[in-house]
């Protein structure tokens, strides 16, 4: 029988729970009672959650968690985590109190810019079109006016228009390339908007648009964080070797593809967590950061270091689209309470908040890679995922964790511990 329906969207949620029980659960009773026990007792704030998108069925919950002790610019923050994987927190805690007897991270916003594009098709003269597009460009900016007019009163709003020729790449392929100031907002909407608009004024029978969207490359939308003190400073039994061992590990991350995905990974733990405790698109904000990662034509670490003077420099450069308006931002109560947290920041002072969370995330790892390993910390925290799979009760959980306290953690130890307990 076929499994294929239409007009599922017009179902009632209760009508798309049993469709999906009974196509392909068999109308096993657990799947329903899975689905609605995530249900929030609140109807109203539950059909918050619903419109949110299509076709919901349930909330599927990740972990709420808070990193303390944040000193960025000489403020002090507490910086909120949405993230399952187990050390993430534990590591951003850690290297906050850490540097906030060290001077904390200084941050700054290079530039806000964001860029959208209208991309169309023409087969005739080049110079016509240059001269087309140059009567054309003040009406592009009228038949935005309508949708501009409120950006601008927050001093945001279209910066620059240009016609970029890409035929040396694509047969009879042009842009109109468009740069924007969207202030708190992250813009996407308002963004698209006006390409569109842009594309109905400037199409003619010769010109083929073939589609106006945002770019979430942007590279003039870049923040940069940086902690730094004496070598003496960073404390250990040899802080010389640690550091010097540090920067080497930084500078195979610039030189070798391999290791530098897996170290800027880390890095977008810290960055994501935030992102999305906040209601932003962390799926943007990914892509936009590998590919600034690939900017010089290879693959490479979006933090440095530098050993300088006696001087332990460590800093990461990234692109950060965000928005403290709009969106999930205001509709996810969540979402508010996290922003409300960090002081209702700005966009901009989001962007160093976030920075600031993924250079922390990046020393927690390259300090444990350096040093004892990254699983000696990781399964630590691991340990509590296993006794729950295990479904261990209390007695049993204190002996393991006391057992595994000055042990290596793995699946399998834990698994021949508890088995030993039951015994």
């Amino acid at each position: 029988m076929s499994k294929i329906i239409t007009g599922f969207s017009k179902l009632t949620k209760e009508e798309k729970i049993n469709w999906l029980a009974k196509t392909y659960f068999n109308n096993q009773p657990e799947i329903t009672q899975t689905l609605k026990q995530y249900w929030n007792v609140d109807e109203k704030l539950q059909q918050l959650h619903d419109d949110f998108i299509e076709n919901t069925l349930s909330n599927f919950y990740m972990p709420y968690g808070i990193a303390p002790n944040f000193v960025i610019n000489n403020r002090d923050y507490v910086v909120p985590m949405v993230i399952e994987e187990s050390s993430v927190v534990a590591a951003a805690s850690l290297v906050a109190k850490y540097w906030s007897t060290r001077g904390g991270f200084k941050t700054e916003v290079i530039a806000t810019t964001k860029i959208g594009q209208v991309h169309f098709m023409y087969e005739g003269d080049k110079t016509e079109l240059e001269n087309y597009f140059d009567q054309q460009k003040s009406k592009l900016y009228d038949a935005t006016a309508s949708i501009t007019k409120n950006m601008e009163k927050r001093g945001g709003g279209i910066l620059d228009i240009q016609l970029v020729d890409k035929t040396n790449k694509l047969a009879n392929y042009y842009q109109l390339h468009v740069t924007f100031e969207t202030k708190d907002s992250m813009g996407a909407n308002f963004i698209n908007s006006c390409l569109e608009a842009m594309a109905n004024q400037f199409r003619r029978d010769d010109i083929e648009i073939v589609m106006s969207i945002l770019s979430n490359y942007v590279t003039d939308c870049v923040v940069k964080a940086e902690v730094s003190c004496k070598i003496e400073d960073l404390g250990g039994k040899d802080p010389h070797k640690f550091a010097q061992k540090f920067e080497q590990a930084v500078k195979i991350a610039e030189i070798e593809p391999y290791r530098a995905v897996t170290h800027n990974k880390g890095i977008m733990n810290g960055i994501d967590a935030v992102v999305l405790a906040t209601g932003n698109d962390f799926r943007a904000i990914e892509a936009g950061a590998h590919a600034y990662a690939s900017k010089d034509g290879q693959y490479k670490s979006l933090t440095h270091c530098e050993i300088k003077e006696g001087i332990f420099k460590f800093w990461i450069e990234i692109p950060l689209a965000l928005g403290t308006v709009g969106g999930l931002t205001a509709l996810h109560p969540m979402a508010k309470l996290s922003l409300d947290m960090m002081q209702k920041p700005s966009a901009r002072e989001l962007m160093q908040i976030i920075a600031a969370a993924g250079l922390a995330q990046n020393f927690a790892a390259l300090r444990a890679l350096t040093t004892k390993g990254i699983q000696h910390g990781h399964m630590k925290m691991h340990l509590q995922n296993i006794l729950n799979q295990l479904e261990a009760t209390a007695e049993e959980r204190d002996t393991i964790t006391a057992y595994f306290d000055k042990r290596t953690v793995s699946h399998s130890a834990v698994v021949d511990k508890f088995k030993e307990l039951r015994k």
